[in-house]
C-alpha cells in the first residue's frame, strides 16, 4: 500500500509529549503572536518601530525599578547556575568551552546549541512572558519585540559565559590536580 501523504507528521504530532518546557514554550509564543497584532498597530499609529525608539531607551531604567526588578536578579542567576552545570558536564566530556566550541568548531556547533537550548529553553520562554507581563503592568502596552530581545539578553549571555567559564575553569583544575 503506498504511504498517506501526512501520515509522517501526524506519527510526529503523537509523538508529541505534554511536558512543562512544551507548555510553557507554546505559552510563550501565543503570547507573541497574540501582540503582535497590536505593536503592528501601535506601529502605524505611531509611525515608529518600539524597539528602535527613542521611548525604549527611556523606559529601560523603569525595567529595573519597581514591580519587574527581581526578574532581572533571579533569571540571570539561574542562568548562571545551568551554565555552570553545563560547563562541568562540558569539561567531564572533554569538550572546548562553550563559547569558543560554538564560534569555531563547526562540528560540534549543533551539539552545543541543542545542549544549551536544553539547558536554557524553559527559562528563555518564561523570560519573554515574564517580559510581556510586566510591560503590561508598567507601561499598559505590549511590545513583543522588547520582549524578544530582554527576555533572551537576561537569560543567554549569563548562560553562555557561565558554561565556558565554568568549563575553563574546571579544566585548568583538572590539569593542575590532573
Amino acid at each position: 500500500m503506498p504511504p498517506v501523504p501526512g501520515a509522517c507528521i501526524v506519527n510526529e504530532v503523537k509523538d508529541v509529549k505534554l511536558r512543562r518546557d512544551n507548555i510553557v514554550t507554546a505559552l510563550a509564543l501565543f503570547v507573541i503572536a497574540s501582540t503582535i497584532p497590536f505593536a503592528i498597530a501601535d506601529t502605524i499609529e505611531t509611525g515608529r518601530v518600539y524597539l528602535f525608539s527613542r521611548q525604549f531607551i527611556e523606559e529601560l531604567p523603569q525595567r529595573f525599578t519597581g514591580t519587574g526588578r527581581m526578574r532581572f536578579i533571579l533569571q540571570p542567576v539561574l542562568a548562571i547556575l545551568l551554565g555552570m552545570r553545563g560547563g562541568l558536564a562540558d569539561a567531564r566530556a572533554s569538550n572546548p568551552p562553550y563559547l569558543f566550541g560554538l564560534l569555531f568548531h563547526a562540528g560540534h556547533r549543533r551539539e552545543l546549541m541543542q545542549s544549551g537550548a536544553a539547558a536554557v529553553g524553559t527559562l528563555l520562554a518564561m523570560g519573554i512572558i515574564l517580559d510581556v507581563v510586566f510591560q503590561f503592568i508598567l507601561y499598559r502596552s505590549v511590545h513583543p519585540g522588547a520582549a524578544l530581545v530582554v527576555g533572551p539578553i537576561l537569560i543567554c549571555l549569563p548562560y553562555a559565559l557561565s558554561r565556558a567559564l565554568t568549563n575553563r575553569m574546571a579544566g585548568l583544575l583538572v590539569k593542575k590536580h590532573g
